[in-house]
């Protein structure tokens, strides 16, 4: 079993960063691709970023140029660096696991105020 545990959330203004961490624990073997989601009330969760474990990144078109992920494979973490953040960003922000199963974490909140 693989748990997941996000940290770095928070509320800040428009314009500011923040960055988020995500650590992942248990039985973790073999390639895999980390990534983070978001979900904001009344919307579906949308894919943000995700690297795999070569460090190939992908980004929604929404907050390129503005985040950046992260991983530190000795580590099992993964980060997402905020910048330039907008009201819009406003979301609970899950990090996930994809290899031979797939893992979520429980979530953090991440608030932009204008």
């Amino acid at each position: 079993q693989v748990q997941l545990v996000e940290s770095g959330g928070g509320l800040v203004q428009a314009g500011e960063s923040l960055k988020l961490s995500c650590s992942a624990s248990g039985n973790i073997f073999g390639p895999n691709t980390m990534a983070w989601y978001r979900q904001a009330p009344g919307h579906q969760r949308e894919l943000v970023a995700s690297i795999t474990s070569s460090s190939i990144t992908a980004y929604a078109d929404s907050v390129k140029g503005r985040f950046t992920i992260s991983r530190d494979n000795r580590k099992n973490t993964v980060y997402l660096q905020m910048n330039s953040l907008k009201p819009e960003d406003t979301a609970v922000y899950y990090c996930n696991l994809r290899g031979a199963k797939t893992y979520w974490g429980q979530g953090t909140q991440v608030t932009v105020s204008s």
